[in-house]
């Protein structure tokens, strides 16, 4: 009985299409059915979003491609504080990014996600431009600090 079955399922399979009559309609030239190997697939939203694009969307990304050099080409995870001067000008911090380069940092220098808002003794406070689409917040402070909590502990 199921061995009938399979037959019978894999005759169906093997059968020609049947054209209908007086449609020219995914017909191909010389009145021959299209081949699907051949003919190829398109899609067609329809007035659908295309489901291979990013919901993220690419427009204002700044955080693919190349980067700016110094400060100005890391983001906030990338860069950690070494160490907190205090100069003329005021308190500046020694920053240290994936590279392994110090840099200098003072109060208002930009990164590629946010902005240095102050520098203090016990390190840096960013505002960070979040980018997530679904969050009602567009910044949010972020502390640096020169020494950690594992640090501090021992």
């Amino acid at each position: 009985m199921r061995a009938a079955c399979i037959v019978l399922a894999l005759g169906a399979l093997a059968r020609p299409a049947v054209a209908q009559s007086g449609s020219s309609a995914g017909a191909a030239p010389g009145g021959q059915a299209p081949d699907t190997a051949t003919a190829g697939y398109t899609y067609d939203p329809a007035g659908r979003r295309d489901p291979f694009l990013n919901l993220m969307g690419v427009v204002g990304d700044t955080h693919t491609g190349r980067r700016a050099d110094g400060l100005a080409g890391l983001t906030v995870a990338e860069v950690s504080v070494r160490g907190v001067v205090e100069s003329r000008r005021g308190v500046v911090a020694m920053v240290e990014g994936p590279d392994k380069k110090t840099l200098i940092v003072h109060a208002g220098d930009k990164l590629v996600d946010g902005t240095v808002k102050a520098v203090t003794p016990q390190g840096l406070v960013i505002v960070q431009d979040v980018s997530d689409p679904l969050s009602l917040v567009k910044q949010r402070e972020v502390r640096k600090l020169l020494r950690s909590l594992e640090d501090v502990k021992q």
